[in-house]
């Protein structure tokens, strides 16, 4: 099957409804858009990933402030390096966060759909924007765990992997059906008291803080000011898109969308906001 994989996946573009977005193919499976060459890799995903009960996933739509958690959830893991003042064994000055959370869809299955995985140190650490209905069944019913962040809408803009709506209550009504296996985030929370939301994320991980000084220390190494600063981000550049790695980080202000937004676009989308959530308890 796995040699034939592409033809059937070409077969199946072929069939499904496409819209043209900023010059790129979407594809909607199952009620979500995917460029073409995404929904392929995370069908093959889906289809040959086999996830370790100690995997740990992060979860998101796009830029919902995944980068500042692809630099914290490895070195919440790394059990030597988040007790140490030692900064040269820091992971994060000699690699992008993306090199540390590879992702199933853009990275691991994009080249070849049945990586051979093997290879990779435990816990293995993995990222995807896929919705959740789209993730391996091995994913969904191992006890690895998910970490999944997301933000307000209107700081978000429009993306693939879409509607963002659809993608947030997937994650979010499994993550109240089963808190052990998905911890939900907002990026706002983060924010606005990232003590208390790392000391909540180390917790699910089973990976809690001793000491208040490692909490301080998590932060400062991943903080978005001294990542911004770290060679390999101002300068490489991301091998599976091609991307300057400086263009994961964004300015990261929580309310951005004030200088961009109309009031009637406010409105227009803070309704459509309310309408998907009513009743779900998920707000922002």
């Amino acid at each position: 099957m796995e040699s034939s994989f592409p033809g059937a996946i070409s077969t199946l573009l072929d069939q499904l409804p496409k819209e043209t977005w900023f010059g790129s193919d979407l594809y909607n499976w199952e009620g979500f858009w995917y460029r073409g060459h995404h929904l392929s890799a995370a069908m093959a995903a889906s289809s040959y990933f086999k996830a370790n009960d100690s995997d740990v996933f992060l979860a998101s739509s796009m830029k919902t402030g995944t980068t500042w958690l692809k630099a914290i959830i490895p070195t919440i893991m790394n059990s030597d390096v988040r007790i140490t003042n030692d900064d040269d064994d820091d992971p994060l000055l000699k690699h992008h966060p993306n090199e540390l959370m590879p992702s199933l869809e853009v990275q691991l299955f994009m080249a070849n759909p049945n990586p051979d995985l093997s290879g990779m140190s435990s816990p293995r650490l993995f990222r995807t924007h896929v919705p959740f209905p789209m993730l391996p069944e091995s994913v969904k019913n191992s006890a690895c765990k998910i970490v999944y962040i997301t933000r307000e809408p209107k700081d978000t803009g429009i993306h693939a992997f879409g509607p963002f709506h659809d993608h947030v209550l997937g994650y979010w009504k499994e993550s109240r059906k089963r808190p052990e296996k998905i911890h939900f985030m907002r990026y706002e929370d983060m924010k606005k008291d990232p003590r208390e939301e790392l000391q909540k994320l180390a917790c699910f991980l089973g990976k809690p803080f001793e000491r208040d000084e490692d909490v301080d220390r998590v932060l400062r190494r991943c903080s978005l000011e001294r990542l911004k600063s770290v060679e390999v981000n101002q300068h490489g550049v991301d091998p599976s898109l091609g991307i300057g790695y400086k263009h994961y980080f964004r300015r990261g202000i929580v309310g951005d969308w004030k200088n961009y937004f109309t009031d009637a676009m406010q409105q227009k989308l803070d309704l459509i906001t309310a309408m998907k959530f009513e009743g779900s308890g998920m707000g922002f």
